[in-house]
C-alpha cells in the first residue's frame, strides 16, 4: 500500500516513518506541489497534517482510498469533496494531547516570565535590564482560563492547579470531572489572568476571540493559542497587545500558515511564538503512526476504521 506523507521530514521523523511495517511512505515536504501532485497519481492513502487537502489534490489521486489526518482537526481537509469520491476521512483524537498541554504550559510560563526578551537581550550583551524586570509576575496564584475542556485541558488542569494557579474552564455544557469551576465565556473572559484556547476552529468558533472579546479581558493579562489561528483576529489582537491593554501572548496557531514574517504582529516584544509544532514529539509521531498503519491495514482488509469522521 503506498502512502504519501505530506510533511516534511527530517533524518529522525524520516526514520521512523521508514519502520512502519507493511507500507511503502513517500515523503513528500508540503511546499513541494509538483512532487505532491506525482506521488497523488498511484497514492492509495494521504497521511495529512497541515497544509490544506484540497478537491484538486483529491482528484489528482484516483487510487485514493483514506485520508488520514496526523492530528485532529479536518478543517483542513475538504471534507465535501472527500465524501462525493466516498474516500473515508479519519483524525486522530488524543495522540498529541500531552505535547500540546506541554507547549502551552511552556508558552505560558515564557509569556509570564518574559522568557523570549530576556534570551534575546542576553544575546545582544545585555546582562541586567531593570526596566524588563519591573512587573514580572508568576504562573502560580494566577486564574487561568480554558475555553474547552477536551482531552488537552484534562492533562492541562491538574498540571495548572499544581503550580498553584485557580482554574476556571468554559465548554459546551459544565463537566462534572473537571478540574477547575464552570464560567460562561463572558465572565470567563473577564475573570481570567490567563486565557488559554483548545477548541476546533469551526463557523461557530471562527474569530470568537475578536475586538469586543479582547476588550473583555483583564488588563496585562495573557493569551495562550495552541489551538488554531482563526480562532483569533490577528490584527484585534496584535491592537491589543501593542496598546498594553494584553500583557503578552504565546502563540503557536495563526490566522495564515505558514506565517508572515513580515506581519506586525511579530514586531512586538510581548508575543512569544512558535511556528505551530506544539503537537511536533517523538511522542506524538509514534501513537500517530501506529494507528494511522492500523487504518491502512483495515482499510486494505475491509473492516471499520479507527477514528472515522467522513
Amino acid at each position: 500500500m503506498k502512502v504519501v506523507f505530506h510533511y516534511a521530514a527530517g533524518p529522525d521523523l524520516a526514520a521512523r516513518l521508514a519502520a512502519v511495517p507493511g507500507l511503502e511512505i513517500a515523503v513528500c515536504p508540503e511546499d513541494d506541489d509538483d512532487l505532491l501532485f506525482r506521488l497523488l497519481s498511484d497514492a492509495d492513502v494521504l497521511w495529512h497534517v497541515l497544509k490544506p487537502c484540497t478537491a484538486a489534490m483529491i482528484a489528482a489521486a484516483p487510487r485514493l482510498c483514506l485520508i488520514q489526518k496526523i492530528g485532529v482537526g479536518v478543517n483542513t481537509i475538504d471534507l465535501d469533496a472527500a465524501r462525493a469520491r466516498g474516500i473515508p476521512v479519519c483524525n486522530l483524537p488524543g495522540t498529541n494531547s500531552r505535547a500540546v498541554a506541554e507547549l502551552t504550559v511552556g508558552l505560558m510560563l515564557g509569556a509570564v516570565r518574559r522568557v523570549a526578551r530576556f534570551d534575546a537581550g542576553l544575546r545582544a550583551g545585555v546582562w541586567s535590564d531593570p526596566v524588563l524586570q519591573d512587573g514580572i509576575g508568576e504562573l502560580g496564584g494566577k486564574t487561568v482560563g480554558l475555553i474547552g475542556y477536551g482531552s488537552i485541558p484534562r492533562l492541562l488542569a491538574p498540571v495548572l492547579a499544581a503550580l498553584g494557579c485557580r482554574v476556571i474552564y468554559t465548554a459546551r455544557q459544565e463537566r462534572p470531572d473537571a478540574i477547575g469551576e464552570y464560567r460562561p465565556l463572558a465572565v470567563l473572559l473577564a475573570e481570567s489572568d490567563v486565557i488559554s484556547l483548545h477548541v476546533p476552529l469551526t463557523p461557530e468558533t471562527d474569530r470568537m476571540i475578536d475586538a469586543a472579546a479582547l476588550a473583555r479581558m483583564k488588563r496585562g493579562s495573557v493569551l495562550i493559542n495552541t489551538a488554531r489561528g482563526g480562532l483569533v483576529d490577528q490584527a484585534a489582537l496584535t491592537e491589543a497587545l501593542r496598546s498594553g491593554h494584553l500583557g503578552a501572548a504565546g502563540l503557536d496557531v495563526f490566522a495564515t500558515e505558514p506565517a508572515v514574517p513580515a506581519d506586525p504582529l511579530f514586531q512586538l516584544p510581548n508575543v512569544l511564538v512558535t511556528p505551530h509544532v506544539a503537537w511536533v514529539t517523538t511522542g506524538t509521531f509514534d501513537r500517530s503512526f501506529t494507528i494511522a498503519a492500523e487504518n491502512c491495514r483495515r482499510v486494505e482488509a475491509g473492516e471499520a476504521l479507527l477514528h472515522r469522521v467522513v
